[in-house]
């Protein structure tokens, strides 16, 4: 069996990427420290699983292309996909594309920082 246990995330602002990571998905602070160069980090998620995000040096947002090397996006399956879209919507987020195919239903959007995620709820 193999899971992924973690997505390491850097961030323009370590305390909002917290706030709403936290907010969307009910995740906690597992746990929140400095690295070894002293920028600030955390591990929100739940005891199975997490984000670990890290401070940028300086601010900034990812560039998404699809055409060169790189993350595009990466996927959460989720058991209520509507009330997340409602959260996500509450939270000032409005998704850019939602795909009913199968196996399943799909939201994507981005974060504050250009980073996109997929939510994914299978029949």
């Amino acid at each position: 069996m193999l899971i992924l246990e973690h997505v390491n995330l850097t961030v323009s602002d370590l305390d909002r990427s917290i706030d709403l990571y936290c907010r969307l998905f009910d995740y906690r602070v597992r746990w929140r420290g400095t690295l070894t160069d002293g920028r600030p980090a955390a591990h929100v998620g739940t005891d199975e699983h997490y984000l670990a995000l890290f401070q940028a040096k300086e601010p900034g947002r990812v560039e998404n292309d699809y055409t060169e090397v790189g993350l595009n996006h990466f996927g959460l399956v989720v058991d209520d996909l509507d009330s997340l879209q409602v959260r996500l919507r509450e939270l000032g987020i409005t998704p850019t594309a939602e795909q009913d195919y199968e196996p399943g239903r799909r939201v994507y959007f981005f974060d504050p920082d250009g980073i996109e995620i997929e939510l994914i709820q299978y029949a």
